[in-house]
């Protein structure tokens, strides 16, 4: 009688083609994927390399377009001793950087001429600040700050550790009854602080690209050379209108007699804070403060 199953050897040998077929496409897999990372990110396919940037090295734009949406990250952790602020106070901020272990971290690299940018933003986007605090020899960081409106306001820690480039961020919360603002609508010219006309030229600005944002700054009328400041033209905050991403910037121009440049990359559609800084020759010579509403289409 024929038989209609195959024999024990033959079954053997079937079996064992098998395991190597799918071991083979695992393997295959396991390539195009990458390795993970020491956050959990697996790459694709290629190590990040560090590059130069104000200072410090940090990853490309193009692997980390966005920081400051966690309170710990690599191994770091944002602790502020008190976040709860009293309107229209100046009052005492301190905050501390920890490892996983709970240990204050100490030593940070430079990076813009300082080894600790602090950014606050209204959750609306407004009442933004630029600060640079000082720090104790316990590692504290500490500096004064007074938000004259209520609300909840994100706190951006922006520094660079061993190499790397980091944003922890949490939120701060000042007492009384919030009025929110809409953001402000898209427009190509703007007013500082100090009443400087910028304008900005950035054309077809489109999600995961990378844009070329000039600001060319002019005082009735007339050109204006500004100064160097944190080691550049300018400065340039980007934050994402929502959940206020931190965006990775790098400067382009200088700015002397012709434009401040930044290239940046815009991750997503959506709208966009910029929250430009330059300082200014006049005496006694300042920092202004612009901000522009960016559509990313």
């Amino acid at each position: 009688m024929p038989h209609d199953r195959l024999s024990t050897p033959a079954k053997l040998a079937a079996f064992a083609a098998l395991l190597v077929v799918l071991f083979g496409a695992a393997a295959l897999a396991g390539a195009a994927i990458g390795p993970e990372t020491g956050d959990g990110r697996a790459t694709a396919g290629h190590e990040e390399k560090p590059g130069a940037h104000g200072g410090g090295h940090e990853p490309s734009a193009a692997a980390d377009p966005v920081r400051g949406l966690a309170v710990a990250e690599g191994g770091l952790r944002l602790v502020v001793e008190d976040p709860q602020l009293r309107r229209g106070r100046t009052e005492r901020l301190a905050f501390r950087i920890v490892d996983d272990h709970g240990d204050t971290v100490r030593d940070f690299d430079v990076e813009h001429t300082k080894r600790m940018h602090l950014i606050v933003a209204r959750r609306d986007l407004t009442g933004f600040q630029h600060l640079h605090p000082e720090q104790a020899g316990d590692g504290t960081w500490t500096t004064r700050v007074r938000l004259g409106d209520a609300g909840s306001y994100r706190l951006f820690a922006d520094f660079s550790y061993r190499g790397a480039a980091r944003t922890l961020a949490t939120d701060l919360r000042v007492d009384g009854a919030a009025a929110l603002r809409p953001l402000a609508a898209p427009r190509s010219t703007a007013v500082s602080d100090g009443g400087y006309d910028v304008r900005l030229d950035a054309g077809a600005v489109r999600p995961g690209k990378e844009a070329n944002l000039r600001f060319t700054v002019t005082k009735d009328g007339a050109p204006v050379d500004t100064e160097p400041y944190l080691g550049a033209g300018g400065h340039l905050v980007a934050l994402r209108d929502g959940d206020l991403a931190f965006l990775h910037v790098h400067p382009t121009e200088a700015g002397h007699g012709d434009a401040i440049g930044f290239g940046a990359t815009f991750p997503t559609e959506g709208r966009y804070r910029l929250f430009l800084q330059f300082q200014t020759p006049d005496p006694p010579a300042r920092v202004q403060t612009v901000a522009f509403t960016q559509v990313v289409r």
